[in-house]
């Protein structure tokens, strides 16, 4: 294209000499002085179209580059997981006479839509390095145990004893992950166990620290 270009302008815009021979004086001046040949409002033309072909370029790396920015600031934000939520209600949870999936209804934090408050399951968005945190309240008088599954493995519990003299519990873990992208990882409620359900005290929490 840029060839045909060229040949184009050569044939329109370049100084030529008349052709021809001639005893008059007249034409042989004209020979030895250059004649332009081209065509005023062509020469303007093909001039516009090559500057704008400078422009639209310009303007395609813009483009690119705007393009790229997007890109990027849409990945920061794919790598910002960060949630915490609580059980919600005010009672009892459990005993169940088979291990659940205890669900934390209550969202504080969740941001990247990494936990799903409807099933209790947090699922990794990317590969990386995960902290997650479980802190409970329950009556003395039953068991507590409570287990963090990766997808089905067991990684670390809180258990405590039923006792006579203790009216309550409190505890709690924590621990880091390195996860897969779609690995899930949740809270088990152990049979016949319970915990005490509410907004503030019975929670499960985790964010991404790395990612690898």
């Amino acid at each position: 294209m840029n060839f045909t270009i060229l040949l184009f302008v050569s044939l329109l815009c370049t100084s030529t000499s008349v052709h021809g021979e001639s005893n008059d004086p007249d034409t042989e001046a004209e020979k030895s002085s250059p004649v332009q040949s081209c065509f005023p409002d062509m020469c303007n033309l093909l001039k516009e179209f090559g500057a704008m072909r400078e422009k639209l370029g310009a303007l395609e790396n813009k483009f690119k580059e705007s393009e790229n920015q997007i890109l990027e600031l849409k990945n920061k934000e794919k790598n910002k997981v960060f949630f915490s939520a609580a059980t919600g209600g005010s009672g009892h949870i459990g005993p169940f006479n088979t291990y659940t999936t205890l669900i934390y209804k209550t969202v504080i934090t969740n941001i990247g839509n990494a936990y799903n408050q409807f099933t209790g399951i947090f699922t990794a968005p990317v590969a990386g390095i995960y902290y997650f945190t479980l802190f409970y309240h329950a009556g003395g008088t039953n068991i507590v145990s409570l287990t963090l599954i990766k997808n089905d493995q067991t990684v670390v519990e809180c258990y405590d004893h039923r006792t006579l003299q203790d009216g309550a519990d409190n505890g709690g873990n924590a621990v880091l992950l390195q996860l897969q992208q779609g690995d899930q990882v949740f809270v088990r409620l152990g049979a016949n166990t319970h915990v005490w359900g509410n907004n503030e005290i019975t929670t499960f929490s985790g964010f991404l620290v790395s990612q690898v």
